[in-house]
């Protein structure tokens, strides 16, 4: 399913607030069709990282580049727009609003009918509102919320919740699926459901999937890849095995068995 070209190119990336690094120096790729993980203890920078690919923080050193053209300096909704989605590690829906209307929102991101259109009430926003409409509903029945349609987002159960927010980040249309902690509250066998819908999504949409995750079993169980972050530097990347024995990864778990 990889290919040998990265989609996305990390080189040397940083970020630095007053004297503190953050993130420092960090080399990394993702192949199309990749499912790769980033795990590190707590305060290690992972979710930095992904801020930092996502545009909500701007790169002190280093270039991200998507099929080579350089991302530093776009705003989180450009970046959106060229293939990149998230999720995040605190849950943010939109409480108030339905289930449906949560991943209609992310489709507004690739409408096609102009603003004038929906003002004036034209035929294109009506057609552009039902052509909506109905692709969220067929992300919702991949998740199965369809029947949840109406519910308001803050009524769902945790793992509903979950599921709802990785439906919207599918729905903006990504080449780029980031995942902060999908797993985080989640029972055993919700967790293992989720691998299932994991492995299912980046199939069914041929995505490449970046992977925070604090459950190692998931993590060692799903991923191709694994890159280490710890103290925002990277001390390791390499397949399961080859993460889970070394000594460095071990270390920085405090001598914890990763597995």
């Amino acid at each position: 399913m990889a290919t040998n070209t990265p989609l996305l190119n990390v080189d040397g990336v940083g970020i630095q607030f007053g004297g503190l690094k953050a993130v420092s120096s960090v080399n990394a790729y993702l192949n199309q069709g990749e499912l790769v993980g980033l795990i590190g203890p707590n305060g290690a920078g992972k979710t930095t990282f992904f801020n930092l690919l996502t545009g909500v923080y701007v790169p002190t050193e280093g270039v991200i580049s998507l099929n080579g053209e350089k991302l530093n300096g776009n705003a989180p909704y450009q970046i959106t727009r060229k293939g990149i989605s998230r999720t995040f590690q605190n849950i943010r829906l939109f409480g108030e609003l339905s289930v449906l209307d949560n991943v209609k929102v992310a489709y507004h991101s690739q409408s096609k009918h102009s603003m004038f259109s929906s003002i004036l009430r034209l035929p294109a926003h009506f057609s552009g509102e039902k052509e909506m409409e109905e692709k969220a509903i067929s992300f919702l029945k991949i998740f199965d919320l369809d029947r949840l349609k109406d519910e308001q987002a803050k009524n769902l159960p945790y793992g509903q919740q979950r599921r709802l927010e990785i439906a919207r980040a599918l729905a903006a249309n990504p080449k780029i699926l980031l995942l902060d902690e999908p797993a985080a509250g989640m029972n055993p066998q919700e967790t293992k459901q989720l691998m299932e819908l994991i492995a299912f999504i980046r199939k069914e949409f041929n995505l490449t999937i970046l992977l925070i995750e604090h459950d190692m079993p998931l993590v060692m169980g799903v991923c191709e890849r694994i890159y280490v972050l710890d103290h925002g530097q990277l001390i390791a990347q390499g397949t399961p095995e080859e993460v889970r024995n070394n000594p460095k990864v071990i270390e920085a778990y405090l001598g914890e068995e990763v597995s």
